[in-house]
């Protein structure tokens, strides 16, 4: 048994700690805000196995001038953070080149093969059952050209992952999503993704199950100090010390890992979200609005609408223009969606510029693991990376996992 100290209890910390739980080691986990709410919670509770596409590619490039043009468009850059953001801006250009597009579907595409089987081990582990819905999902299109595009697209990944893809029309369209009565050109239905009931409640079942069998303490870490004897997590209170220790602290953990030597390009995609409580409509799978980059997600009596990025320094201040802005044009395709009732959100995704997050041990110090930078994949992940992170720290070693390695950004 070792005692294990984690940097993050969002749901990539939470996981983590589990695992480790589970395998009899001694688990404190150090949340900034034990009783907030991360990230991880105001996502669009989607296992979104099919989404092995880094952001980085040329398609994306060739759009994104035109987003960025529109102040509520499906990308924005919060431009006074320009200066901040250009070393990660200039790794996300040349991750886009088609050699690193491929190797980043690979590597996503190796964790994705894995995930569900881990989130439902993950799930017996906290003692929930038929929080995982296999719904599918529909990606709507707006034009003929779109929808022919993306159809392509999707078959070839569900080849590679072993799910089916169907083109649907406006006419079907409206039938799988009666909901949808505004003009569209037709959709893609994808098989491969998978809806959680709700994230909040899962982080909640990680997080009870830590502290009824291991420790979580509501403080910020702010130094992870190597020592002869172990390894200790600095906070306000002092220096606590382990045999091990896991930075799954978000976009926060660059911090923790520049105070350690290392370098990292790690920088916030950040995304807003609506939800309503009792909604007078209903959805039977999440619908993404693929050309304006948002998803409507149905929940455990609630509806999320939400996505968009907006790059931005963490501690800038919301803009939820950005939030309404995807509420109006919902309403395009929804004209049944609320107007008020609906609770605002902001959160911040930690990213990498190729998409592929940072799993693995320091280059450093073998005691010393780094679980971040997931972006839109944090809860699709979690469960997967923790399982891999708790085999690390037990000395076994996955060779799969090197093009997840920090050592890239050294």
């Amino acid at each position: 048994m070792a005692r294990i100290g984690i940097a993050g209890a969002g749901v990539i910390g939470a996981a983590i700690a589990v695992q480790l739980i589970e395998r009899g080691h001694a688990v404190t986990v150090f949340e900034k805000d034990g009783g907030g709410l991360p990230a991880s919670v105001g996502n669009a509770s989607i296992l979104a196995i099919p989404e092995i596409d880094p952001i980085a590619r040329p398609d994306m490039l060739f759009a994104a001038p035109k987003w960025l043009v529109d102040p509520l468009g499906p990308l924005t850059l919060r431009w006074q953070d320009l200066p901040a953001l250009s070393p990660w801006l200039a790794a996300l250009l040349a991750a886009a080149r088609p050699q690193r597009v491929d190797a980043s579907r690979q590597a996503l595409g190796f964790l994705m093969r894995q995930a569900l089987a881990a989130h439902a081990h993950l799930g017996a582990l906290v003692g929930l059952e038929g929080h995982i819905r296999h719904t599918g999902a529909l990606h709507v299109y707006d034009s003929q050209s779109s929808l022919d595009k993306a159809f392509q697209h999707e078959q070839r990944n569900a080849r590679l992952l072993g799910f089916e893809v169907e083109r649907l029309n406006a006419a079907e369209t409206r039938a799988r999503v009666p909901a949808l009565e505004g003009a569209l050109a037709g959709a893609v239905f994808s098989a491969g993704y998978h809806t959680l009931n709700h994230p909040e409640t899962f982080l909640a079942r990680l997080r009870q199950v830590i502290r009824d069998r291991g420790r979580i303490e509501d403080q910020a870490v702010t130094a992870v100090l190597p020592a002869a004897n172990g390894v200790s997590l600095r906070t306000a209170s002092g220096d606590h010390a382990f045999d091990k220790v896991v930075v799954a602290s978000g976009v926060w953990s660059r911090d923790l890992v520049r105070r350690l030597g290392l370098r990292v390009l790690l920088e916030t995609e950040r995304g807003y979200n609506t939800t309503w409580t009792d909604p007078p409509l209903s959805l039977p799978m999440p619908v993404f609005f693929s050309e304006h980059g948002f998803v409507a997600t149905p929940l455990d009596n609630a509806l999320r609408v939400g996505g968009a990025v907006e790059l931005a320094q963490p501690e800038a201040p919301a803009n939820f223009a950005r939030a309404s802005a995807m509420r109006t044009k919902m309403r395009r395709y929804v004209p049944a969606l609320p107007e008020t009732g609906g609770v605002e959100w902001m959160g911040r995704r930690p990213s990498t510029p190729d998409s592929v997050p940072v799993i693995g041990l320091s280059p450093q110090d073998p005691r010393i693991a780094f679980a971040f930078g997931h972006g839109h994949l944090g809860l699709t992940l979690s469960a997967v990376t923790g399982r891999h992170i708790a085999d690390l720290l037990e000395g076994s070693a996955d060779p799969a996992l090197a093009p997840f390695s920090i050592s890239r950004f050294q």
